[in-house]
């Protein structure tokens, strides 16, 4: 999953973004209410961490503006006002979830994982294709009774491979949503990926899941032949 972290305060963002990376998500950052609003338009996210004080535009212009747009990306607001007028006001806005600084970060990342399951792409806790099982709270992936242990951009590909089950995934589809603006369009780190997935879940000569329609994408098989 691709997320879009606003926050103008360095130290914090770098810290975030680390921390969400190391949970397989991929994170593209924004210092600023005007960058954020760019990004928004250029990308297709799947969540929006917005801190609310942000200078130029500040976080309620920013989730006024993406709803006008229709826009539904879910957004989890952040913030120090912890006032009821406050909440209800970023609510108001268009904010999905709104969590009032300092919080834990454990509470952060279940938030996100509350908010990507109301997506259409996410709506189980377990991901059940063929033989293979995901859960997406602990990440933790079995076949056949056998624990895979995965990286965490090996986990972020597989899961979303999982959410398409039996449809074609384009790589496009794959750099847009597994991998974040630093992706280089033209490397085959992809390729790369999937031939790691395939050698962890398909060990022990299971069939192979991971289907290669050549110059178009891949495509997760909802049976294990």
């Amino acid at each position: 999953m691709r997320l879009l972290l606003v926050e103008d305060q360095q130290d914090t963002a770098d810290l975030l973004a680390k921390g969400l990376r190391e949970h397989a998500y991929a994170v593209d950052v924004a210092r600023d209410g005007t960058s954020a609003l760019e990004a928004a338009e250029l990308n297709d996210y799947d969540l929006i961490v917005l801190d609310l004080m942000l200078p130029g535009v500040n976080g309620l212009d920013i989730c006024r503006t993406l709803r006008a747009q229709e826009a539904h990306t879910p957004i989890l607001m952040l913030t120090a006002l912890d006032a009821v007028g406050d909440r209800v006001a970023g609510l108001d806005a268009g904010a999905d979830d709104y969590l009032t600084k300092p919080f834990a970060f454990d509470e952060l990342l279940a938030r996100v994982r509350a908010l990507l399951r109301r997506r259409p792409l996410v709506q189980r806790r377990t991901l059940a294709v063929a033989d293979l099982h995901i859960d997406t709270v602990t990440r933790t992936i079995t076949r056949r009774g056998r624990f895979i242990d995965l990286t965490a951009k090996e986990y972020a590909l597989l899961e979303y491979l999982a959410s398409r089950p039996g449809q074609l995934v384009t790589r496009a589809e794959i750099a847009e949503h597994v991998w974040d603006e630093r992706y280089d369009p033209f490397s085959n780190l992809i390729e790369v990926y999937i031939q790691r997935l395939r050698r962890k879940i398909n060990d022990a000569g299971a069939a192979d899941l991971i289907q290669t329609r050549r110059g178009q994408g891949y495509v997760l098989a909802t049976e294990a032949t």
